[in-house]
């Protein structure tokens, strides 16, 4: 696959409607909102996630602590292991659900806790009791020998916050556990709530998008449209300019463009139809003398042979110059005529194979030219234009390429194919291009010659007001020109579709 086929693909199709500039700012809008919901909601998750837990846990904390420093009093010197569970259950009895486990180094088998089923001194991070347990040098800024610490801990997917401290160095040490089953469903509500809310604003932002690229993009369709209709032959296509954004300076510089386009177009259509005017004027002029002239030149061509050896080559060249200019002024004549328009088809239905067979008895080419046309192939044409092309054609194989010329043809399903082909050299590449261009002659050094360059040009003019064409190229051996016609011919324009023509 080319790269310009590449192109092509990705220019069309589900890649075509991605590059839409509708769907690429509703994206941006998308893309923007959710970036800045997102952000907005993690952000706002956190802090919230951070103070409710905070929250919860310093609320627990320091009625632990409270708790703990107004019953431990009551605990006698000696206590057993009753009396620690009774401290245990006592001190978890604050209000705040939290349970509480107390051990003693005076009791090593016994840890008394307010929830043994649930909570052990093996619930306990060994990290927290290390911290527990170790005493602290009483400073200015340090009063006291042990301090309060605590530990966030999943235990059995559960999330709690531990807490322990030893309450006097010869004392036990007690621990809190404290649930925060309820802050992380509060946490979750929040983080759905969050996500609508995120899922909201993008929604908002798509439809903000749309309403914003439909503000944006109705202009450039306006635009699109009326450059579509101008670039279609609508010279009068303008805008309505409204307000004075940049939108509306590129309108009011569409509706400049626009203009100066129709005056530079109505010009050139002004001078155009008063070249062919001319050229008209010019030929119908020039029929009238030349009429006359061709009468005298016959005349002096049939006394020829009786005039003096030394006049008869002056007679001959003036002869030969006036059927030139007799032609060439019938061949501008012509052309003018297509270029007005006012160019009709005289169709008949006619067997094509007779009319090439008379085009070439007509001008003597039968030793010069090998025709394969099976007859039968019978199609509505004008006969007279037909004959012009094909004079045109076989004339042109005979004077530039050399016989034998080869006319062959073939019906193609609804048209009707006619190849002439020469045995010359062919026709150069850089010729190819212009061999239907008028005046072109492909010798610039002979810039006189039999031929007036309007042969071939007027051919093609005749081909397409049957509504086909004819090409040419190089063959295997020498050049071969190719007329398709249809074998019926399309409707006349109408008036409407003609004066679109003329415009």
């Amino acid at each position: 696959m080319t790269d310009q086929q590449t192109t092509a693909r990705f220019s069309s199709g589900p890649w075509r409607r991605l590059r839409s500039l509708r769907v690429r700012l509703i994206a941006v809008f998308a893309a923007v909102a959710l970036l800045t919901a997102v952000s907005a909601s993690g952000i706002a998750y956190w802090l919230n996630r951070d103070a409710v837990l905070k929250r919860a846990q310093d609320t627990a904390l320091n009625d632990f602590r409270v708790s703990l420093s107004r019953n431990v009093s009551n605990l006698p010197l000696n206590a057993t292991c009753e009396d620690l569970a009774v401290l245990a259950s006592t001190v978890a009895s604050s209000g705040l659900s939290y349970d509480v486990v107390v051990a003693d180094p005076a009791l090593p088998d016994c840890i008394a806790s307010s929830n043994p089923a649930q909570y052990t001194l093996a619930s306990v991070p060994t990290p927290l009791q290390t911290a527990v347990g170790k005493p602290r040098e009483i400073t200015e800024s340090n009063p006291y020998t042990y301090h309060l610490y605590w530990q966030r801990q999943n235990l059995d997917g559960r999330p709690f916050v531990i807490g322990g401290t030893k309450v006097v160095p010869t004392g036990p040490t007690a621990y809190m556990f404290k649930s925060l089953e309820n802050e992380r469903a509060d946490l979750n509500t929040l983080g759905w709530s969050l996500a609508i809310a995120t899922l909201l604003a993008l929604i908002g932002s798509a439809l903000l998008a749309q309403a914003a690229s439909a503000t944006v993009l109705r202009p450039v369709r306006r635009l699109g449209d009326a450059a579509r209709r101008l670039g279609e032959g609508h010279l009068d296509t303008r805008l309505e300019v409204e307000g004075s954004d940049e939108l509306a300076d590129l309108a009011r510089t569409f509706n400049r463009t626009a203009e100066s386009l129709h005056g530079q177009v109505e010009e050139l259509s002004a001078r155009e139809a008063q070249s062919r005017r001319f050229v008209a004027d010019m030929s119908h002029e020039l029929r009238t003398p030349l009429t006359a002239m061709t009468a005298v030149t016959d005349i002096l061509e049939d006394e020829a042979e009786s005039l003096d050896p030394m006049i008869a080559p002056a007679v001959r060249l003036v002869v030969s110059e006036t059927r030139r200019l007799s032609d060439l002024v019938e061949n501008l004549m012509e052309v003018t005529r297509f270029d007005a328009g006012t160019a009709k088809l005289v169709a008949d239905e006619v067997d094509i194979a007779d009319l090439i067979m008379s085009c070439i008895d007509g001008r003597a080419w039968y030793d010069a030219v090998e025709l394969d046309a099976p007859r039968g192939v019978r199609a509505v044409v004008d006969p007279r234009r037909l004959d012009v092309v094909f004079a045109n054609l076989i004339g042109n194989a005979l004077k530039h390429g050399g016989s034998p010329v080869r006319v062959r043809v073939r019906e193609d399903g609804d048209t009707v194919v006619v190849e002439v082909s020469d045995s010359g050299p062919g026709i150069p590449e850089d010729v190819l291009p212009h061999v239907f261009d008028r005046f072109y002659k492909a010798d610039k050094g002979r810039a006189r010659s039999e031929g007036s360059g309007l042969g071939l040009s007027i051919a093609m003019a005749n081909a397409q007001i049957h509504g086909g064409s004819i090409t040419a190229a190089n063959g295997e051996v020498g050049a071969v020109f190719t007329l398709t016609l249809p074998l019926t011919p399309p409707p006349p324009p109408t008036d409407a579709a003609s004066e679109e023509s003329a415009q």
